[in-house]
């Protein structure tokens, strides 16, 4: 598993945090964007992405670990800008998570998955979540959202382009990622998505070159 790190970010996004970019067989096939509207398939992500993908760039899931220890305490880091969990024919690879939520220790990490919530899963994810390394569930309907959200996940949502910065379904609130309402927040600022216990589920609007495709698949 190919794991490209960026110890120091450029994008104005995230700030100047660490992250990480993981081989595109990460990802389940089964994610909604897989073949069309992943914002991380066009642009200079997909260049970069296409060569940690054909091995040219990055280090092995053991490097990645090694990194991720090094860091200093409490430091805030974005695994996966483009990318999901490992895994083994779409169950969450127990043992590489392990080494990963070991070496987060201390440290501030967070990602998304897109991975199917089965019961192998969400036993991982929950795990994950409480030993301090956040994995929030990514859903693409309110419904979903609230689902993973009460069965003790933090939980995020694609909603379309021109949906209202807040909401609320089923009586879960629902907020918009602070850097999409505000030009000069970051990741690194905020620190929401990496709250595992957050009484909210964050919205993402749909954005990028698919944008209009997005915004039709989630309604």
């Amino acid at each position: 598993m190919r794991v490209h790190i960026t110890a120091r970010s450029s994008n104005v996004k995230t700030g100047p945090i660490p992250v990480t970019t993981t081989e595109r067989s990460s990802c389940p096939t089964t994610c909604p964007f897989y073949d069309k509207g992943c914002y991380a398939k066009s642009g200079p992500l997909a260049l970069h992405w296409r060569k940690v993908s054909d091995g040219e760039r990055g280090t092995d899931w053991e490097g990645l670990c090694d990194f991720v220890q090094s860091l200093p305490d409490k430091q805030l880091w974005r695994h996966n800008q483009a990318g999901d969990l490992p895994h083994i024919l779409g169950d969450i690879n127990p043992a590489m998570m392990a080494h990963l939520v070991v070496a987060n220790t201390g440290k501030r990490g967070f990602t998304y998955t897109h991975h199917v919530l089965n019961e192998h899963n969400k036993s991982i994810i929950k795990r994950s979540n409480r030993h301090g390394f956040t994995v929030n569930v990514s859903t693409e309907s309110k419904a979903d959202a609230v689902s993973a959200y009460n069965q003790g996940m933090p939980a995020v949502c694609v909603v379309s382009s021109d949906h209202a910065d807040t909401a609320e379904h089923e009586g879960v609130k629902f907020v918009t990622c602070p850097a999409q309402t505000n030009d000069t927040m970051t990741c690194s600022e905020c620190g929401l998505c990496s709250q595992a216990n957050r009484k909210c589920v964050v919205m993402f609007k749909a954005h990028g070159n698919a944008k209009r495709h997005v915004s039709e698949l989630v309604g």
